[in-house]
């Protein structure tokens, strides 16, 4: 099974696209990520659902955790508001990487050694040329788990119910 046969349509943002919809979007869609594309549709980034979630608590309480159990409900309702007014590219991390990009002829193998070497939850699948990248879709952790365990035979088990 090649990385074409794999890909699948997946939600994805553009850098410039608001940060409190994008995270509606992971939660809506219970999301581990988002695919972030460039001004020109190519694969820039991958925002984890982490990463919003990191945005969302203050710097304080990341410094010190046990500082979490003296905010009151009132207060941690309105965590959502540091999304406010920010763009998803305002979201990423510096230190993010390039998206994996697997080629449409890659094999489910090379798709997941790509997946375990960059520790990423989905990788996009796209075919690149002189005019850029045209994206094809992509493969999540999950749905590649479910392939190739669906192409294997499941262990017969030796408990009796």
């Amino acid at each position: 099974m090649r990385a074409r046969d794999l890909a699948v349509e997946y939600e994805s943002v553009s850098v410039d696209s608001d940060a409190v919809e994008a995270a509606r979007l992971m939660a809506e869609h219970r999301l581990p990520g988002l695919l972030v594309l460039d001004e020109r549709g190519e694969p820039k980034a991958i925002l984890p659902a982490s990463q919003m979630v990191k945005i969302l608590v203050p710097d304080y309480v990341i410094e010190d955790p046990a500082l979490a159990a003296v905010v009151d409900e009132q207060h941690a309702d309105r965590l959502c508001q540091a999304l406010t007014g920010r763009q998803v590219g305002e979201c990423l991390s510096r230190s993010a990487a390039p998206p994996p990009i697997a080629d449409p002829d890659d094999t489910a193998l090379e798709v997941a050694a790509l997946m375990a070497q960059v520790r990423s939850p989905l990788v996009a699948v796209a075919e690149k040329d002189k005019a850029g990248t045209r994206l094809l879709g992509v493969i999540t952790a999950s749905h590649l788990l479910h392939e190739l365990l669906g192409r294997t035979e499941a262990p017969s088990s030796s408990f009796e119910v």
